[in-house]
């Protein structure tokens, strides 16, 4: 069934946007993608880069972006580690992120259609009796007020429904940036430093891969450089200075 979720308007330099799903689907329709786990895992940096940067997000909508944010993160994680087994209401939740987009990507396209002919100025108005004559209502001989009653709830149910989130307690926010400045500190104890050491006492799962990502971001900055002698193997992380 389609919904709608209600949410505050959000400014950025460019356009205003609707919510988490607005920017998402503005993301993945300006690198012209579909709705899919590789295009959502190709735009999940540039989303949480707007909401790193965004100074007009309201606290009071800022849940909604962190929870597309974490799923997002879980969808770029198993695209990096295809060995990375997510739970089953992980599962879920990345396959709901995707409906929910697909059935917002409908919403915006009727949207779209409705402005185009609202610019046409046309309009229906109801016939006027220009005779005098009184406008009778003239059903089916057969249809009883049970039918119109089954007609009015089908109607009903097929209206968009007013979504009503859950509530989540919001954990921690785990950036990249801290995790990258943990792995600098502790270079900068011991000469080499191996992943398994650095996420010993990290038991979230979310936490192991943002730690994972801090890693490609300083081997992408070419401040360390990584070995692995077998695949599936320890990763030494290995300090350039």
């Amino acid at each position: 069934m389609p919904y709608i979720v209600k949410a505050s308007h959000y400014q950025s330099q460019e356009k205003i946007f609707e919510g988490p799903l607005d920017l998402l689907l503005d993301l993945i329709e300006k690198e012209e993608l579909e709705v899919t786990d590789v295009s959502l895992a190709q735009v999940a940096d540039q989303f949480l880069k707007y909401l790193e940067n965004s100074e007009n997000v309201s606290p009071e909508y800022l849940a909604d972006f962190l929870l597309v944010a974490g799923k997002l993160i879980l969808i770029k994680s198993k695209a990096i580690l295809p060995t990375l087994e997510l739970e089953k209401e992980e599962e879920e939740d990345i396959e709901e992120l995707k409906a929910r987009l697909k059935e917002y990507q409908k919403f915006k396209e009727i949207a779209k259609e409705l402005r185009k002919l609202e610019s046409r100025k046309k309009m229906l108005f109801s016939r006027q009796s220009y005779s005098g004559m009184k406008t009778i209502f003239c059903p089916p001989k057969k249809l009883s007020a049970l039918d119109l009653q089954n007609i009015f709830e089908s109607v009903l149910d097929k209206l968009p429904k007013v979504e009503i989130l859950a509530k989540e307690t919001i954990k921690k926010v785990i950036s990249i940036k801290d995790k990258i400045e943990y792995l600098k500190k502790s270079l900068l104890e011991r000469i080499n430093l191996t992943f398994h050491s650095a996420i010993a006492d990290k038991k979230d799962k979310v936490e192991i891969v943002v730690t994972f990502l801090a890693m490609l971001e300083l081997v992408r900055n070419n401040l360390v450089f990584i070995e692995q002698e077998e695949m599936f193997g320890e990763i030494k992380i290995i300090s350039k200075s």
